[in-house]
């Protein structure tokens, strides 16, 4: 009689999951390099260790990633193929080595068991204390703690859109909040799942740096690049062109139109109103100047259309209290006047 097969047990899904938002952020340094005219000096004389731009959390210093956007702002086209293919041979060649050097570092493990656990902390939505992190890592690691959590705060960042806040800097306590407010922690449809802020903060910027609008096509290369296909589920963002072209679309994220007279038709995206209602441009550019490892003003044309667009927003809200202010007071001028009118009534009645 054939013998039966004893299954080996499953890892935990969970685990497995946070395991590979620590990949999928290898895989989008390594393989989303953007760049279609050479970089500004700034983005690629930092070959060197370089510190990070300002955040809540402070973060050891760190390499530089391969990710990159040129000067001019605006991610790879076809244009470019020759270009990219040879870049993408060189990142393909290396990256049996960089999934060994990660297996072989002893920090990897802890990390994703750090992201596991902020990322509960974030669904309970409530400040946890930096001796709750210190239990998860062990006693040999606490000297590399600090390392230890900028790399699983930057994960979550990137992955998920996620960022890592002091709640009160005298008690050690931190507080996660995320980037924009997408239904259900982030996670689009109730149930399980991952946030999917991280995956819209990435598409607003290739939108971004294309000129406010990117063509269907240019979106695809660039997720793929990412190890995100149409058609083929994701482990953490499920279903990617159902999400982007119907679920961000319905939420009103992103607008998803044909191009003017385009024949066969052609698609493209744009920043739909509750991307502008909550992010700014400057926003979106500090995330992917974070990225690179870089600051926002080494986008110049990029920079100055992001200062541009926080003074018009300045002038918006300072417009908006004005109206505010006067609508206020004349309601309140015929209320005042008709209690006075009142008063002296009853006073004269009185007599």
């Amino acid at each position: 009689m054939p013998r039966c097969r004893k299954r080996k047990p499953r890892c935990c899904g969970k685990s497995q999951q946070a395991q590979g938002a620590t990949q999928l952020l290898s895989s989008a340094k390594e393989r989303a390099h953007l760049s279609s005219s050479p970089p500004p000096v700034e983005a690629t004389t930092q070959k060197t260790p370089c510190a990070r731009s300002r955040s809540t959390v402070k973060r050891p210093r760190r390499a530089a990633s391969t990710v990159s956007v040129s000067a001019g702002g605006s991610p790879t086209g076809l244009p470019e193929g020759a270009k990219c293919k040879t870049q993408e041979n060189q990142s393909s060649s290396k990256a049996p080595v960089a999934s060994a050097q990660s297996q072989k570092d002893p920090l990897t493990k802890v990390t994703g068991m750090l992201v596991k656990f902020l990322m509960q902390m974030y669904y309970m939505k409530k400040p946890f204390m930096k001796a709750d992190m210190l239990k998860i890592v062990k006693k040999k690691f606490k000297k590399r703690f600090p390392e230890i959590l900028s790399r699983a705060s930057g994960n979550i960042e990137v992955v998920f859109g996620v960022d890592l806040k002091e709640a009160d800097s005298t008690k050690d306590s931190y507080l996660l909040v995320s980037k924009m407010d997408l239904p259900n922690s982030g996670r689009v449809r109730r149930g399980k799942g991952f946030p999917k802020t991280g995956l819209l903060m990435h598409l607003l910027a290739v939108i971004f740096f294309k000129g406010n609008s990117a063509t269907e096509e240019i979106i695809w290369e660039f997720l793929n690049k990412m190890n995100i296909y149409a058609g083929k589920r994701h482990f953490l963002f499920g279903e990617p062109k159902k999400l982007i072209t119907k679920g961000l679309v319905k939420l009103k994220y992103l607008e998803y139109q044909q191009v003017p007279n385009s024949d066969p038709p052609r698609y493209e995206f744009r920043w739909g109103p509750r991307a502008h209602a909550e992010t700014s441009k400057m926003k979106v550019l500090e995330f992917w100047a974070k990225i690179n490892n870089t600051v926002p003003s080494a986008f110049p044309s990029r920079y100055e259309e992001a200062l541009h667009d926080e003074e018009e927003r300045r002038q918006a809200t300072v417009a908006l209290s004005a109206d505010t202010s006067a609508t206020a007071v004349s309601e309140s001028g015929p209320r005042a006047t008709a209690r006075t009118i009142t008063v002296e009534v009853e006073v004269h009645s009185c007599m």
